[in-house]
């Protein structure tokens, strides 16, 4: 048996590199996107209702398939501007709604959501997206992205926690500081396209 190790090695990799091919493992990514977008109007009510436990449960399985999906298209070799597209646009909409659900506790200005909104559009405008060109991220816009789940994540899981820290201070600081960067972020993207244009 020791001397047939690594052909069975080799097997299972082929197996493993098969399944990943296959039409079934390629639906996958657009698959936990959909589970993300789907746990978007729960998660939002659940922080209406301050129902915290249910709201971090519900933001974790939207972070963890964030974090899955696009793994997932690549090595299925399937990544494609539409899949970005539906990834991108899903995860803009959901830190949109779920930011608009805070403001209800007063934890977020009501102009973010908005700005976040107004910034995806122009990305996705400015990249063309509509006509399935892949999104071109911007390194702000990037840090941006990952700081709006941060922003929702901390007082859902500090409420869900019963913790007393970070206070309602740091989080408004927070989200006023996200609304400077989303500014700067549409503001560098359209003097970027405005230079484009120049002759």
């Amino acid at each position: 048996m020791c001397g047939r190790g690594p052909v069975a090695d080799k097997s299972a990799l082929g197996y493993i590199e098969q399944m990943a091919a296959s039409p079934a493992f390629q639906r996958w990514a657009n698959a936990l996107t959909l589970l993300r977008l789907l746990s978007m109007l729960p998660c939002a009510w659940a922080v209406v209702a301050s129902n915290w436990a249910v709201a971090a449960a519900l933001f974790v399985l939207a972070v963890v398939t964030d974090l899955a999906d696009g793994p997932v298209a690549r090595r299925a070799d399937t990544p494609s501007a539409l899949g970005g597209l539906f990834d991108h646009g899903t995860d803009a909409l959901f830190v949109v709604v779920l930011l608009f659900a805070l403001n209800s506790h007063a934890y977020i200005p009501w102009v973010l959501p908005g700005l976040v909104a107004i910034a995806f559009a122009q990305y996705v405008w400015d990249s063309r997206a509509h006509s399935a060109k892949p999104l071109r991220a911007s390194w702000l816009g990037r840090c941006n992205g990952v700081a709006y789940f941060v922003l929702v994540g901390i007082p859902v899981i500090r409420n869900a926690l019963s913790l007393q820290w970070p206070d309602d201070l740091l989080i408004t600081i927070l989200a006023w500081t996200l609304v400077a960067t989303t500014l700067a972020s549409i503001v560098n993207r359209w003097l970027s396209y405005r230079h484009t244009q120049t002759p």
